[in-house]
């Protein structure tokens, strides 16, 4: 599916934009070269970034003698997006700043789109997501599919985390268990906690899942990220936000993607909390193989332009209707498909 097109006003703002970021990029890039003909940076040696700010970023020194420093640096222009993460080459400059000159090999990436569709990296380097879900704000198949799609897409595998159990009660406990057993049966790992509930320290099902692993903890806000992750590093400044009383909406408390170190073993990536999570840069065929229980059917619909929109000789119809594809699973496919049909059809309206 083609990106969310942009009107003429929307490309010359973007285009300006480009323009004063490639001339701060020249000029940052003579500066680096100066401090480098002047003898003015260290050696290369390889660092992590564990925090992203605009064109600046916060790398630990890996080795050399500021191993274990954290030191805000720049890229050099010829180096595309960074993520926390990413695992670079810098070199040290002048009064605890470096220059990141460049990035090793990926073992994968998380990205999602922008309101355009331009796709946006979120983190690198990731062991598992942990997708993070609570009874409020009330969790749905939809945005939990989209997470997973995204997981699927990026062969990161996912864990779906439900926390704040102390809020199950007789009214959302038999809906929870059934959104919950649907994803166990696809052999999604399941794992139930509440962050408020072991005196301030980590839940052992929580501690279990990211010891000694790169983890990333997504969801819509006001789930309890922050929370679970004062809960493994209490001594983090991480302020907790608070779902609003007015519309059961959780507020943003996260700006950045950010990595912990935790004490038991292991990394932690914060990313900022996001209510929705668009998938307007994949293609039908990619949302079709990010339902694992939609790929066995691949290829065998009646007609080869199958919309799978309750087409006349469906192969995914036929696996609902047999029982393989949960009613649930079917809504949410066809309303994914449904969105980025729409989401293209605002685009070339706007032209």
């Amino acid at each position: 599916m083609a990106k969310r097109q942009l009107n003429k006003q929307q490309q010359f703002r973007i285009k300006k934009v480009q323009e004063e970021r490639a001339a701060r990029a020249a000029r940052k890039e003579k500066s680096v070269q100066a401090q480098a003909e002047a003898g003015e940076l260290g050696p290369e040696q390889e660092g992590l970034i564990i925090a992203h700010y605009g064109q600046q970023l916060d790398v630990e020194a890996l080795e050399g003698e500021h191993k274990g420093d954290v030191l805000r640096c720049f890229v050099r222009a010829n180096i595309d997006s960074l993520v926390t993460g990413d695992r670079v080459v810098w070199r040290p400059g002048k009064n605890e700043t470096g220059v990141i000159v460049a990035r090793c090999e990926r073992d994968n990436l998380l990205q999602r789109p922008d309101n355009f569709g331009a796709v946006k990296p979120v983190a690198a380097n990731i062991d598992h997501i942990i997708l993070v879900i609570a009874p409020e704000p009330e969790p749905h198949d939809n945005l939990i599919d989209r997470y997973l799609v995204a997981s699927e897409i990026t062969d990161i595998p996912a864990v779906i985390l439900l926390n704040k159990t102390d809020l199950i009660n007789d009214q959302n406990r038999a809906p929870i268990d059934a959104l919950l057993a649907r994803y166990a049966a696809l052999g999604y790992e399941v794992v139930r906690t509440s962050a408020v509930q072991f005196d301030g320290g980590p839940s052992p099902e929580v501690e279990a899942l990211v010891k000694d692993k790169t983890s990333a903890f997504v969801g819509q806000s006001g789930v309890g990220k922050s929370s679970i992750i004062q809960t493994l590093m209490p001594d983090e400044a991480i302020r907790v936000g608070a779902v609003s009383e007015s519309t059961g909406k959780g507020v943003h408390t996260t700006t950045t993607a950010k990595l912990f170190h935790l004490p038991m073993g292991g990394d932690l990536i914060d990313s900022p909390g996001i209510r929705e999570f668009g998938l307007w840069h994949m293609s039908p065929q990619e949302i079709e193989y990010g339902f694992r229980e939609i790929r066995d059917v691949i290829g065998y619909c009646k007609f080869r332009n199958c919309r799978h929109m309750g087409d006349p000789g469906c192969a995914i119809d036929a696996a609902a209707e047999a029982g393989k594809l949960s009613p649930e699973r079917l809504r949410s496919f066809h309303r994914i498909l449904q969105d980025m049909a729409e989401q293209q059809s605002r685009g070339l309206k706007a032209n």
